[in-house]
């Protein structure tokens, strides 16, 4: 929603200020309002059969387990209504380059499931009403989420008012973009739902995943999802002003900050993903086979942990443009490949195969995205900036090297039973893996720390004042 939304409304703001950017936003929120709650409304009405042939298919095998899914997602289904507008109200603040509450407002499922756990281990609670203490707390989370962020649009000017559902020609361009940019901007989630319906039949596989995905997505949320969020309005307004030059700034200094901040956690978990696992996992009934398992699968998909963020620098270069269907076809063809490869090698890697295929497919798409870009002409990137990366590819080989020079010389710190040692042997690694990343990187000029701060601080630039 947001790829197709954020650039129209960031031209709002830049052509007629807060009020035309008003009117905009009253007419989307009623018109999405409406297709939610119907779209809600029949997925619940028919939650059966969407369990049974796209949640988890082979669950219906178990009827026991498929009745509880079916349960608990119904349940948890408002929250995707509340999420949708939720990124609407996230998309309005960060076109206002107002960043923190949209950024921050997402804990709150974190701190809402975390204390349910808390509190279900403390009465004892078995884990099927846990599990359900669970999907209710994702429900609350939603609204309370919901309620936060329209509070932050009121405090930036934007009381937005209840209108009646027009399909305005603004609306209508938005729908038109919001096609192809539902498929294009969802391409993570469509090749996790694959993977998930294909993994379902090895017993614990989508478990393992899950765990794997938990650690990899900690780089991806930070960096890759910041980047990609405060890029597409800054874009769209630069495009929109006709400035092309800072167009292309900004693209270079987001590919340098992103590989930069990416790759050497890219390489962390390649090189040291059991000690990592081990470490935040293995306890009760999470054993040392189950760490080896999660492992392989958090190193296949940390492979493709540089091409997701660098997709987050590349799509805005398009959605800013309103050029959906390109992406669009990119990710068609990604998703091919996620398919085709995890079911041939499935077999052979289990639930390797998923995640590898995650990141096979991934780079697929992001080499779509640069190559277009560059035969179009609409990025190239600098000589400073292929310097620069060229710095920060050797630098996190550096450090790769370092990481597993220090596993070799301390096998049995690692291996050691006691929870003190393994976590001084890997936060010392950590510690200095950052050390000798970030220093090379910066002595070798990869990373600029004057760029970072100047590109900070013109990010704080007021927003667009309301017309007379």
């Amino acid at each position: 929603f947001n790829s197709a939304f954020v650039p129209l409304f960031a031209k709002e703001v830049e052509k007629g200020g807060l009020d035309g950017a008003r009117a905009f936003a009253e007419q989307v929120l009623a018109v999405l309002s409406a297709v939610l709650l119907l779209f809600s409304g029949l997925a619940i009405l028919f939650m059966d059969g969407l369990v049974a042939t796209v949640v988890a298919p082979l669950f219906a095998d178990t009827p026991d387990k498929f009745a509880m899914t079916v349960d608990m997602t119904r349940i948890m289904f408002p929250y995707l209504f509340c999420m949708s507008l939720v990124a609407m109200f996230s998309g309005i603040l960060n076109s206002l380059r107002r960043y923190f509450l949209a950024a921050i407002v997402p804990v709150l499922l974190n701190v809402i499931l975390v204390s349910i756990v808390a509190v279900a281990l403390w009465l004892g609670a078995d884990p099927a009403r846990t599990g359900y203490w669970m999907a209710w707390g994702v429900f609350a989370s939603g609204f309370a989420q919901l309620a936060l962020l329209a509070m932050g649009v009121a405090r930036e000017g934007l009381r937005l008012g209840i209108v009646r559902p027009a399909l305005t020609p603004q609306v209508r361009r938005l729908l038109v973009l919001m096609g192809p940019a539902i498929l294009t901007g969802g391409v993570v989630q469509i090749n996790i739902m694959v993977g998930r319906i294909i993994a379902s039949a090895q017993d614990g596989a989508i478990a393992l995943l899950n765990y794997a995905d938990r650690i990899n997505q900690l780089p991806l949320g930070v960096i890759g999802i910041a980047i990609g969020v405060v890029l597409l309005p800054e874009l769209a307004r630069a495009l929109a002003a006709g400035d092309d030059r800072d167009a292309q700034h900004l693209q270079n200094r987001s590919l340098e900050f992103a590989l930069g901040l990416t790759l050497p956690a890219a390489v962390g978990f390649m090189v040291m993903p059991e000690p990592l696992v081990n470490l935040l996992y293995e306890r009760g009934a999470f054993t040392a086979e189950t760490t080896r398992l999660t492992a392989q699968a958090l190193a296949a998909f940390a492979a493709g942990l540089p091409a997701y963020v660098l997709i987050k620098v590349f799509q805005p270069a398009y959605f800013a443009r309103e050029d959906m269907k390109t992406p669009l076809w990119f990710s068609v063809v990604a998703v091919a490949v996620n398919i085709a490869f995890s079911l041939a090698f499935f077999a052979a890697l289990g639930h390797v195969a998923i995640a590898l295929a995650t990141a096979i497919s991934a780079w697929v798409n992001f080499v779509l995205l640069a190559f277009t870009l560059w035969r179009r002409n609409d990025f190239r990137p600098s000589p400073v900036t292929l310097r620069r990366v060229a710095m920060i590819v050797l630098s996190a080989a550096a450090m790769g090297a370092v990481v597993a020079a220090m596993q070799w010389a301390l096998p049995q710190w690692f291996a050691s039973p006691a929870l003190a040692a393994r976590l001084v042997a890997t936060a010392g690694t950590v510690l200095m893996a950052m050390i000798v990343y970030f220093g090379l990187v910066i002595l070798t000029g990869g990373l600029d720390r004057q760029d970072l701060m100047r590109a900070v601080r013109r990010r704080r630039k007021p927003p667009a004042k309301p017309q007379a």
